[in-house]
């Protein structure tokens, strides 16, 4: 299998790193935004902050990449991150992990017991199930194992 470190460290901008959280930490019991007038709408009500749909749409399209601190506060209220996922990478990478994980935990099947698993897993069956899990992800995406679409 192909090493996917390289592609686990690429670095990611501030608009995908806010289309990440819509599309994977929208609040449970509440539906997905259509568009960016529904997520703006979202946000400032949950918040009490006022964002714009012009706001989420240049943040979520990368025409903006440097928001004002009062907008980053309200995005890691309403999706319950720290701050610092937005940040320098390193920090953000470290957070997203965290995150992403976290997300996983009750949502999806993934429980608490398979993560302890894995945790007491060998390192070669833990790699096995790495591997697997982005197989399976590239199989989704309808890529082949060099990461071309199929």
């Amino acid at each position: 299998m192909a090493d996917d470190r390289s592609a686990a460290n690429t670095t990611r901008s501030l608009a995908d790193k806010i289309e990440w959280l819509i599309q994977n930490r929208w609040p449970a019991g509440s539906r997905p935004p259509k568009n960016n007038l529904e997520a703006a709408a979202a946000i400032s009500e949950a918040t009490g902050g006022e964002l714009s749909s012009t706001t989420i749409w240049k943040l979520r399209t990368g025409r903006s990449d440097n928001p004002q601190l009062k907008t980053l506060k309200a995005l890691a209220k309403f999706f319950g991150v720290p701050i610092g996922y937005f940040g320098d990478e390193e920090d953000a990478e470290a957070t997203a992990d965290q995150v992403a994980a976290s997300s996983l935990i009750g949502e999806s099947g993934l429980n608490r017991e398979a993560l302890r698993a894995l945790v007491e897993m060998s390192d070669g069956g833990r790699q096995l199930v790495a591997d697997f899990i982005i197989s399976a992800a590239r199989l989704e995406r309808g890529q082949g194992h060099d990461g071309r679409q199929i």
